[in-house]
């Protein structure tokens, strides 16, 4: 698979990465299998897709516990990219990136991932309560110590109000702002932010910002929570714990508007082949934003994690983009 720098080129990684959290927490419980996901992670690797996204308030923990027992056997293979600042109560989730906490939670994760070191350390969500330069200081010091190689800060989804417009998304704004002030204290090697052929709008102002500073795009659920990849109908439902089942835009009425997107995803597909996906395309549309944009592929199934990895083959003529480009925005707010 290609590979991909991200951070001023100090890291390299496959073209496409693994998500890991269907595995264990957001989507349906019902389709979580352990050692299917397993197989999963073994596949990721044995395919080049190193980059395995995780964080400890995915299950809370049981994800970190999986990765843990791939990551025994495999750790050369692997590029780990997990996460601390979400705390996971009993009814909700909350912010918490107090330095104590940061550095505990370091080590909590390090035991269960079975590993020494952690490539990637995301700051999950900033906690308003924590001025930003104190927690991003607290993972610092862990690069000093050995337990990190790198940075990384998760952008909250900005989805651009009526009439907004490409420059004026209103949540990466206060992003940019946190990711400069991050930046003085310790550089940022990765930022990690929702970007799709249906939700583009970190392409238009967080991807400038890293480009221009040679900062790494993770692109989060590039195939829209699995939208875009057709397999999802209308009218299906979700199981109650999933996330999916109270989104406006997984109505079965935004669903339904929304197969304009994937039929279209599916012509342009038509063009590169009888096995190529409307998924393919859509992944393949992400690693066209950039040469130092990955996207991260949710996946829970080691099929579809061979179906993501094999995008990274996918070439789109300018014809193709300029296609995809006019199809219409998607249907449902997206706050």
């Amino acid at each position: 698979m290609e590979r991909r720098s991200i951070g001023a080129g100090s890291l390299t990684v496959g073209a496409i990465g693994l998500g890991c959290m269907p595995m264990s927490w957001g989507y349906a419980p019902s389709r979580r299998r352990g050692e299917e996901s397993l197989r999963t992670l073994h596949t990721a690797l044995d395919l080049g897709a190193n980059l395995l996204d995780t964080a400890d308030v995915y299950g809370p923990y049981t994800n970190e516990l999986v990765l843990g027992r791939v990551l025994r056997e495999r750790r050369s293979d692997a590029f780990v990219s997990a996460k601390v600042g979400l705390r996971a109560g009993e009814q909700h989730v909350v912010a918490d990136g107090r330095p104590g906490y940061v550095r505990r939670a370091c080590d909590a994760s390090l035991r269960r991932l079975r590993t020494d070191v952690i490539d990637l350390y995301q700051l999950h969500r900033v906690d308003p309560d924590v001025p930003v330069e104190e927690t991003w200081g607290a993972m610092a010091e862990l690069v000093a110590a050995g337990k990190v190689r790198a940075l990384g800060f998760c952008a909250l989804g900005a989805a651009a109000g009526p009439g907004a417009g490409r420059i004026g998304d209103r949540g990466y704004r206060s992003t940019v702002r946190h990711l400069e002030r991050a930046q003085q204290v310790f550089p940022v090697s990765a930022v990690q932010a929702e970007l799709s052929v249906w939700s583009p709008e970190a392409a238009w102002q967080l991807l400038p910002w890293c480009a221009a500073r040679g900062v790494g795009l993770l692109a989060a659920m590039p195939l829209g929570s699995g939208f875009l990849t057709g397999t999802l109908r209308p009218g299906a439902g979700f199981e109650p714990e999933d996330a999916r089942a109270r989104h406006p835009r997984f109505t079965a009425e935004a669903m339904a508007a929304n197969q304009v997107l994937v039929a279209g995803l599916r012509r342009v597909a038509s063009r590169h082949g009888p096995q190529v996906t409307a998924a393919q395309v859509a992944l393949a549309w992400v690693l066209a934003q950039g040469p130092h944009v990955v996207p991260v592929p949710g996946a829970d199934r080691a099929h579809w994690a061979a179906e993501n990895a094999r995008a990274a083959e996918v070439r789109l003529t300018a014809a193709d983009l300029a296609e995809i480009a006019g199809l219409p925005a998607a249907v449902g707010a997206w706050d």
